[in-house]
């Protein structure tokens, strides 16, 4: 009878004893730092993690210079307060390992050479950083050969793990103030670019956003259903994409690439949504077709329509195109869809997606525009106006995006509206800038909204 592969023992299992550490480097680095307080801040800050240590009773004897070193005038540390730390905290229970004892404490005070220590910080990361990466390998292959695999979700929470491999270093880029007055009065007379801004599409957006998007930001785009929001995203990614040729990425995940590709043509060649659908393009139509064509198709505009978007998966999709095409904005449609975490309840999953949303914004440098559910506030009201608090199931959406846009379409209540055709932009959040509400005409049929002046 055959072995099915899933079942297969692997034939590469580490060996239980092999560990990837150098216990030199960590005697070294114990002993400098008693000789040397100021070290434990200085390599911390450089990225030195005492977690990296293997050996218990070196890492113990770093906490220990830590704990008593605010109490001691700065440089040594005797060897006997080590001691007496050491041992208060394995009487207490706190401390589970056996402490350095006596003679080795002795020892390493007799033998430090604080000058070896950055060699030895070094060589202990480097050692740590391979055993994990190490250990992801071997996770990877035990993923791999489950029956349980799932190329999707497996090969995205490979890509997130692999990513803790290497720990960032702390934040040392702190700078007195002054340093930053040049790059502030060169900024007061350099008007933004689409080089450091993504265009809007809309005039009097781009004024109050100082030029669009910028790079770092999560933006919120909150409506009732039926109020266009798909459109809105679909306008925005346009004008990035198609007009200024900026890379973006838009994550359907209600809509299909077809229904999706449809309207993108309607609102660039101004072809009637409908003649699209029933197949009934005029001449005209194909005449506006072949203008806009040319411009659609070179368009760096990427459109996926996975229904079950988890973060890991849009985390290793923004990192390829950030590094194989120059991502620069993404587009999700819409939040309350996306495969939210586990946590206790709903609005601490969806307040985890909305956290995780904005890092992914800082840390690849993009702009992330979330399309996002309101609560049926706005039509407990007389005016039907939505309010920033309607955002559905989560306050920390609002806390974390940096702006917050509504939709709203007086039609879409009363469709003998005297402001038929008509929408407002409510910037209802704005960090750092103006908030102010924007009127541009919305065309339902070329599947769009235009500024004011175009109609």
């Amino acid at each position: 009878m055959s072995t099915d592969m899933w079942d297969a023992p692997l034939d590469d299992q580490p060996a239980a004893s092999l560990v990837l550490a150098d216990p030199d480097a960590e005697k070294i680095l114990a002993a400098a730092i008693m000789a040397r307080t100021d070290l434990v801040d200085e390599l911390a800050m450089q990225g030195f993690d005492p977690a990296d240590f293997t050996i218990d009773r070196y890492r113990w004897i770093w906490y220990a210079v830590e704990e008593i070193r605010a109490n001691l005038q700065p440089g040594a540390i005797r060897w006997e307060a080590i001691d007496r730390q050491l041992q208060a905290w394995r009487a207490d229970g706190r401390m589970p390992t056996v402490p350095a004892d006596k003679n080795e404490l002795a020892q390493l005070y007799i033998d430090a050479a604080p000058s070896t220590a950055p060699w030895a910080a070094q060589r202990i990361t480097k050692m740590a950083v391979a055993a994990r990466l190490n250990a992801h390998g071997h996770a990877s292959i035990t993923r791999a050969r489950s029956a349980a695999f799932d190329p999707d979700a497996d090969i995205a929470e490979a890509q997130a793990e692999l990513d803790g491999v290497v720990r960032q270093a702390a934040d040392d880029s702190y700078i007195q103030v002054g340093d930053v007055l040049e790059a502030v009065f060169e900024r007061a007379v350099t008007p933004p670019t689409t080089d450091d801004r993504v265009p809007t599409g809309f005039m009097d957006l781009d004024a109050l956003l100082t030029g669009g998007w910028a790079g770092g930001q999560m933006v919120v785009v909150g409506a009732r259903p039926a109020m266009g929001k798909t459109t809105f995203g679909l306008g925005l990614a346009r004008a990035a994409a198609v007009k200024h040729g900026i890379t973006t990425l838009f994550e359907s995940l209600e809509m299909g690439r077809d229904e999706l590709g449809t309207s993108i043509v309607s609102a660039e060649s101004r072809v009637a949504l409908h003649h699209i659908k029933q197949g009934i393009a005029t001449d005209d139509d194909l005449q506006r077709f072949a203008k806009r064509g040319r411009a659609i198709k070179e368009a760096p505009l990427y459109i996926s329509d996975n229904a079950h978007l988890t973060m890991p998966v849009l985390r290793a999709r923004v990192r390829h195109l950030v590094r194989t095409a120059g991502l620069r904005l993404v587009i999700v449609d819409y939040l309350q869809l996306m495969q939210a975490p586990k946590a206790e309840n709903r609005q601490v999953a969806v307040s985890e997606l909305s956290r995780q949303l904005k890092l992914l914004a800082k840390e690849f440098g993009i702009t992330v525009i979330v399309l996002a559910q309101l609560n049926r506030g706005p039509e407990q009201r007389t005016d039907k106006k939505p309010m920033v608090s309607d955002l559905r199931e989560s306050g920390s959406i609002e806390q974390d995006a940096d702006i917050v846009i509504l939709l709203h379409r007086e039609d879409a209540y009363e469709v003998e509206s005297p402001r038929a055709g008509e929408a407002d932009f409510i910037v209802g959040k704005h960090r750092g800038g103006p908030t102010a509400t924007i009127t541009a005409a919305f065309q339902g049929h070329y599947a769009r909204f235009v500024d004011m002046a175009q109609t």
